[in-house]
């Protein structure tokens, strides 16, 4: 692995806890900035946080985070390089009852290893940039659910680190709430240049927020790149748009064909998939013989949505040796 410039390297790493692997020869590049990983709930994405954050070794293979190896990150006084470069966010609560909003924040700072006056600063900064100002003097067990995790975003985010880890960072909040903590997560990123990586299962805030994603299923990588390259142009896509008085019978040739009407927009435009050896002829022959008119026909790009459920239906699919 080389290249200081990646944000995360990682390079046939695995994870298991006695029998059950978790995490199955994991490799990625990933250069700064917004990243989803993306996956249904068990894939393996906490797990995965945990190991980058140095809180649970790798069972085997390698990694680094910002050049620092995976689990020999101490300095010559013993202290952890790494986590003093990330901010995470935990998807429990992992508040600490009695205390209130700005002591919760002011000893994350001071347990990232900052002196107990800076903690207490930056602390009130963080509150007060997160809108948590006339809540500090608050305990923690009297915050709303939004509440609370801006609290643990504020945690993250006290000592300054140039990379966020996330996890499911909208869990528990209503629609409003997401579109601000989605929000607010962007604008760290693109506004104080900070690298996040946003573990969720929630397609919505990864098309909201991140620029490249990561999608893990059964412990393993599916599929990684921008949005646009997973996304990009599937040679089985096309939109097709039908004219005539016998719609009802050409889709029914056409499924009868083997091809799959993926959407129907109405007027008899629709979004198909065509199986294995299909040639475009086929589609102007069926429409010669049920009397219709193909007006439109072009290639059709894959949703992330789309994309998603197909790999994570693959994965479904494996079943690992017993």
């Amino acid at each position: 692995m080389t290249g200081s410039s990646l944000l995360i390297e990682l390079c046939q790493l695995s994870r298991s806890f006695g029998s059950f692997t978790a995490l199955h020869d994991i490799n990625l590049a990933l250069p700064p900035g917004r990243i989803g990983l993306l996956g249904p709930n068990g894939a393996g994405k906490s797990t995965l946080l945990k190991i980058l954050m140095g809180l649970l070794p790798p069972s085997h293979g390698r990694g680094r985070v910002l050049n620092e190896e995976l689990g020999s990150d101490r300095d010559s006084e013993g202290n952890w390089r790494l986590r003093r470069l990330i901010g995470f966010m935990p998807e429990a609560d992992a508040l600490v009852p009695g205390l209130t909003g700005v002591e919760y924040v002011a000893l994350a700072g001071e347990l990232y290893g900052m002196p107990r006056r800076d903690a207490t600063r930056r602390a009130h900064e963080v509150l007060s940039y997160l809108e948590l100002e006339e809540a500090r003097y608050r305990r923690l067990e009297e915050y709303s659910t939004g509440m609370k995790q801006r609290a643990k975003l504020a945690q993250a985010l006290v000592h300054d680190p140039p990379v966020l880890l996330l996890d499911e960072p909208t869990s528990g909040l209503d629609p409003a709430g997401r579109d601000a903590m989605l929000r607010l997560i962007k604008s760290l990123a693109v506004d104080h240049e900070k690298s996040v990586l946003l573990s969720t299962h929630l397609l919505a805030d990864v098309e909201a927020v991140c620029e490249r994603v990561v999608i893990l299923a059964g412990g393993r990588i599916r599929g990684q790149g921008t949005v646009a390259e997973l996304c990009s142009r599937r040679l089985d896509r096309y939109r097709l748009r039908v004219q005539g008085d016998s719609l009802a019978a050409y889709r029914d040739q056409l499924s009868q064909a083997g091809v799959t009407i993926l959407n129907d927009a109405g007027d008899g435009e629709w979004r198909v998939a065509v199986p294995p050896g299909w040639t475009n002829l086929t589609f102007f022959q069926l429409a010669a013989a049920c009397h219709v008119v193909i007006r439109l026909l072009v290639h059709d790009d894959e949703t992330l949505e789309e994309l998603f459920l197909r790999t994570v239906g693959s994965a479904a699919s494996i079943r690992e040796p017993g």
